[in-house]
């Protein structure tokens, strides 16, 4: 859905429990306009797709939400600033596939958060 126009996947660290993604965002991207104009807000729901696409990509398969445990946003992520982002991605796949994943730049942790996806 944003991969390619929005964020680029610059590298990926894999194991056989983890993702480590290398992002770069566009902030040319459409969801700044409306988010702020003048001063551009990743957006936070945007943030957590981004780590469903990256989960998605790797898993190979489509995962729908099941429930969030905890969210947090700590900082503003703003593409100007910091348009290079690390995505952290933890994960253990049963029946359910449980996950914690946060958004980081040097000195910066963007969001923190750990849901369980079907």
């Amino acid at each position: 859905m944003f991969v390619n126009s929005l964020y680029f996947v610059i590298s990926n660290e894999l194991t056989s429990e983890s993702i480590v993604s290398e992002i770069k965002i566009n902030e040319q991207h459409a969801v700044f306009e409306g988010h702020f104009p003048g001063s551009p807000v990743m957006p936070g729901v945007v943030q957590l797709q981004i780590v469903k696409e990256i989960l998605e990509a790797h898993l190979r398969r489509k995962l729908a939400m099941k429930t969030m445990r905890t969210c947090k946003f700590l900082e503003v992520l703003n593409p100007r600033e910091n348009p290079n982002v690390r995505i952290n991605i933890k994960y253990k796949q049963s029946e359910i596939l449980d996950v914690v994943a946060s958004g980081e730049a040097p000195g910066k942790v963007f969001f923190k958060m750990q849901a369980s996806y079907l």
